[in-house]
């Protein structure tokens, strides 16, 4: 068996056991491959074995791997901090955005998006824990943010996405809980369904507390080089 198979399946594996323990259907959870630093090969390998979701975190990076790789049906997800300057590239390039956390990048996003797409799918990232180190906009900005963003045009507002602190898994009991509490504001409740959360070492805890999308790097690709990386 190839290494990349090998680590999907155990990968997959882990995410079934979870769902089982939290007594939920393993197809309510998406697998989205964080692939940032790793070569157009190794991508190739995975969509070989059935994975089409890709999470990139740098922009300059992720925009050469989709040239590379248009040949594949390739859902790119942007999973990065999103700067006002990169929003164009974006819109254009990106199915998903899950770093959204402010209602001007989310404006730039809508106007960018080019008539002839499908409506771009974003999350907003919260900073559940109140991380000093961390992006996203306060639990507290959630409500009103939900309520504006959802009814801009060429945008699909899908869920929100965290990153707590390591340990912390009672964050993802909060996000659940925002979640659920800020859907009724939403312009558009029945695409509100997503709810990116959980990495290669919480996403037991994730799941058990709701996530639909968890983001795993390193146990499908293995250690990163960044060694190569170019600033973004």
């Amino acid at each position: 068996m190839n290494q990349a198979l090998q680590s999907r399946q155990a990968v997959l594996g882990q995410i079934e056991r979870a769902c089982v323990h939290a007594q939920r259907e393993a197809t309510s959870v998406q697998l989205l491959a964080v692939s940032k630093t790793h070569p157009c090969s190794s991508l190739r390998a995975m969509y070989s074995l059935g994975q089409q979701c890709f999470g990139e975190n740098y922009l300059q990076e992720a925009l050469e791997k989709i040239k590379q790789l248009q040949d594949l049906s390739i859902e790119w997800h942007f999973i990065g901090h999103v700067q006002r300057n990169k929003t164009k590239h974006l819109a254009e390039h990106f199915a998903w955005v899950h770093g959204v956390d402010r209602l001007i990048i989310a404006e730039r996003l809508s106007s960018q998006r080019l008539a002839s797409q499908a409506a771009l799918n974003i999350c907003l990232q919260v900073n559940i824990d109140a991380q000093d180190s961390k992006d996203g906009c306060a639990p507290a900005d959630v409500a009103e943010l939900v309520a504006q963003i959802s009814q801009l045009p060429n945008l699909r507002l899908r869920g929100l996405m965290v990153i707590p602190a390591p340990n912390n898994s009672a964050a993802f009991v909060d996000a659940k809980a925002l979640f659920e509490q800020v859907k009724s504001l939403h312009a558009q409740p029945q695409v509100w369904d997503t709810l990116s959360m959980g990495m290669s070492g919480d996403l037991d805890a994730a799941i058990a507390a709701g996530s639909t999308m968890v983001r795993v790097g390193t146990a499908l690709f293995g250690a990163r080089d960044y060694s190569d990386q170019q600033p973004q």
